[in-house]
C-alpha cells in the first residue's frame, strides 16, 4: 500500500483525483494499479452523502456545501483533522464490506488507544465514540454493538461524544473516502448541522478531552495503524 502525506488540501479537487484513480484502476481490471493510503488534511468545508437531507444543514455559515458519492449524511472537515483515503481493492483483499468498515474503525480505536483514549463503537451508528465522563476509562459502554440475532435498537448517543466519522464508496470492489479524526480543530461549525444525520450529536476532538498532541504525531500513528489492519 502506498502511503502519501498530502498536507492540507482543496476537498473538492482531492475528491476528484480520488475518482480518478478508482476510474483508471477500475478500466485495468481493479489489480492493475497499487492500493494506496492518502494521509491530509482540509479547508473548511461540509460534505453531504448521497442519502444526505437538507433539514440536516441547520444554520450554514459562509462554508462551502459539497455534494459527494459517499455514505450517509452531512459531516465537517477542517483544520485540526486528521483525514485518511484508503484506495483499496477489496477483491484483492478478500474483505466483504462489512469487514472493511470493522477494519477502519478499530485503526481508529487503536489510534486512540495510542494516545491514552478509549475508543468505542455504538450500534448502529457508524464511528467512534468516546465517553464524556470518562474517556480514559475502559468500561465497556450498553450503546455497543449487539451480537446477530439480539436485535438492533435505536442509536443512544447519552454521555457520548464523536470524535471520528466515517463515510465509504466502493465502486466494483474498489473504495475510496473514508474516515476523519478529530485532533485540535474549531468545533463550532458541528452546531450548525446534525452530525452524520443525529440531531443533538456532540462532537468533540482530542483537545477538548484533554489531550494535546501534535497533529502530525496523530497522523503518523493513524497511518500506520490504517496499513496494519487494512493489508490482508
Amino acid at each position: 500500500m502506498e502511503l502519501l502525506h498530502l498536507g492540507r488540501v482543496d476537498y473538492a479537487t482531492t475528491l476528484a483525483a480520488m475518482q480518478e484513480f478508482t476510474r483508471q484502476r477500475i478500466g485495468q481490471g481493479n489489480g492493475g494499479s497499487e492500493d494506496a493510503l492518502w494521509i491530509c488534511e482540509h479547508d473548511p468545508v461540509f460534505t453531504q452523502g448521497v442519502a444526505g437531507r437538507p433539514e440536516h444543514l441547520l444554520n450554514i455559515p459562509s462554508i462551502p456545501v459539497v455534494q459527494t458519492d459517499r455514505g450517509g449524511q452531512v459531516t465537517f472537515h477542517g483544520p485540526g483533522q486528521v483525514v485518511a483515503y484508503p484506495l483499496l481493492d477489496l477483491k484483492r483483499t478478500g474483505y466483504f464490506v462489512k469487514e472493511y468498515v470493522y477494519r477502519l474503525e478499530e485503526a481508529l480505536i487503536r489510534t486512540l488507544r495510542h494516545f491514552g483514549i478509549t475508543g468505542h463503537r455504538v450500534d448502529g451508528a457508524p464511528g467512534i465514540y468516546v465517553d464524556l465522563a470518562d474517556p480514559f476509562g475502559h468500561t465497556r459502554l450498553p450503546q455497543h454493538p449487539k451480537k446477530s440475532g439480539e436485535g438492533r435498537a435505536k442509536p443512544e448517543f447519552s454521555g457520548l461524544g464523536k470524535i471520528a466519522a466515517l463515510g465509504i464508496k466502493v465502486s466494483r470492489n474498489c473504495t475510496y473516502h473514508g474516515a476523519a479524526l478529530n485532533v485540535r480543530m474549531d468545533l463550532t461549525p458541528f452546531y450548525c448541522i446534525n452530525p452524520c444525520g443525529y440531531a443533538g450529536l456532540q462532537t468533540v476532538d482530542l483537545s477538548t478531552i484533554g489531550v494535546a498532541v501534535d497533529m502530525a504525531d496523530v497522523a503518523k500513528v493513524l497511518a500506520h495503524k490504517l496499513i496494519i489492519h487494512l493489508t490482508p
